[in-house]
Parts: structure tokens; C-alpha cells; sequence
């Protein structure tokens, strides 16, 4: 959910001659970046950049199942509690502690939806293609519901289902709950480690960084056209 690597799309090896699901991620993929929503948050609050990323690239480096981002993605633990591990870590030389309160709410006041995205869905959806969300979160309180429900047949978020990213089985159930074997399936994440791991259960992965490139790229692996959907630039 938080970092993700420069480059081109991930592209999987596997070939098929055409896919009829589209799982996509939430937050960075149908919403403008989750970097820039940070920045913006860290100079509201006087938070060095660095000790953020620095906080968060630690906190994912620990891949037990215990611990505080996994129960909290995966619904074992309350949102508050991650709060006050990022609320002490970011104190750190600071001459007064971070606010801890809604601090989740705070540091994602700038995220929009990407229309860019939203309509792609939304017409890959009218035009017979199975669409899915799945989502890592971190709470599940923020998720547009009502446009979650036009967009998707199968919404799978961690904090309700208990897996998470990038856990093999989060991946076949999602893929499952449309119906379809992975084999079937896009996945589009902004996060590369999620991308191979839905390359490993089969799904052909896609790295997004752009709606500008990643749209064309579900055209040509899905078949179908998703063009006058909003404002991609050239």
C-alpha cells in the first residue's frame, strides 16, 4: 500500500489469448498516488519525509504474521492501534508527540479517486469483463461503497476477510469469488511485491504507475477498448 518501485508495467510471461477478469487495487491505483498524499501530509504536520518512509519501510520488512501492519490488514487488531505505533515512531525529534487521533484519516486527506481509472472499470465492467477489487487496508471505514458496488462484482478487502496481500490464497479467492481461475485474471497493483505474487498463483500482473499506461495495456490484455475514459494524458 505504500511504496512502490519506478519502472515499466510488470509484465507476466504468461500468455493467453484472452482475459476475462480484472482484479485491481485500491488505494494508488484507483486513487491519485498514496507518495504524494504523505508528502503532503508530512509537511502539514512538520514530519520529515524520510522518517516516514523510513517508519513504513521497517514496519512491511516484518513479515510476521503478528505483526502490527499485519493485524491491522488483517482486521486482528483496531486502526487505533496501528495509529499509536505510527504516531510514536514519527515523534521521534519531534518537541512535542504526534497527535495520534485519526492519524490514518489525516495522512490520506489528499487522496482522490483517479477518474482515469474509476471509468476504465467501470467500462471494462459494461463492455462483460469480471471485475474484483482487492485491497490491502487499514481500516475499513474510507472505502466509497456505493462506487465500490457499481464497479465490482467482488470486493475484497484484508481487514474483512482476515488475508492480505500478498498472501497466494487472498489471490485465488478474489479470482474465485468472480467465478474464474487465476489463469483468467488481470491483477493491477502499485505495489511490484503484490504484482509477482499474483503472478505466482497464475494471474498476468501489471504495475501501475499511470493511468496513462496502464489503461492500454488492460485494452490489449482484456480486448476490449476502454478509450474516452476521461482525460489520459499522451
Amino acid at each position: 500500500m505504500f511504496r512502490r518501485s519506478a519502472g515499466a508495467p510488470w509484465r507476466s510471461l504468461t500468455l493467453v489469448e484472452k482475459y476475462t477478469g480484472l482484479l485491481i487495487d485500491f488505494g494508488g491505483v484507483l486513487t491519485t498516488s498514496l507518495g504524494d498524499a504523505f508528502r503532503a501530509f508530512c509537511e502539514r504536520e512538520g514530519i520529515q519525509w524520510e522518517r516516514l518512509e523510513a517508519t513504513m519501510i521497517e514496519a512491511y520488512r516484518d513479515v510476521r504474521p503478528d505483526s502490527v501492519v499485519a493485524r491491522v490488514e488483517t482486521g486482528h487488531s483496531d486502526r487505533e492501534e496501528f495509529e499509536r505505533f505510527l504516531a510514536e515512531a514519527l515523534s521521534e525529534g519531534r518537541d512535542s508527540p504526534l497527535d495520534a487521533q485519526d492519524l490514518i484519516v489525516r495522512m490520506l486527506a489528499d487522496i482522490r479517486m483517479d477518474d482515469d481509472m474509476v471509468e476504465a472499470v467501470r467500462t471494462a465492467r459494461r463492455r462483460g469483463v469480471r471485475t474484483g477489487l482487492l485491497s490491502n487496508s487499514w481500516g475499513v471505514d474510507y472505502y466509497p461503497r456505493d462506487l465500490l458496488a457499481e464497479l465490482f462484482e467482488e470486493v475484497v478487502i484484508s481487514g474483512e476477510v482476515g488475508m492480505r496481500k500478498p498472501d497466494p490464497e487472498v489471490f485465488r479467492s478474489a479470482a474465485g469469488g468472480l467465478g474464474l481461475p487465476p489463469e483468467a485474471c488481470v491483477f493491477v497493483d502499485d505495489i511490484r511485491a503484490n504484482v509477482e505474487a499474483s503472478e505466482r498463483v497464475g494471474m498476468r500482473g501489471v504495475l501501475h504507475e499511470r493511468a496513462a499506461e496502464t489503461i492500454p495495456t488492460l485494452e490489449e490484455l482484456l480486448g476490449v477498448s476502454l478509450r474516452g475514459v476521461g482525460r489520459l494524458e499522451s
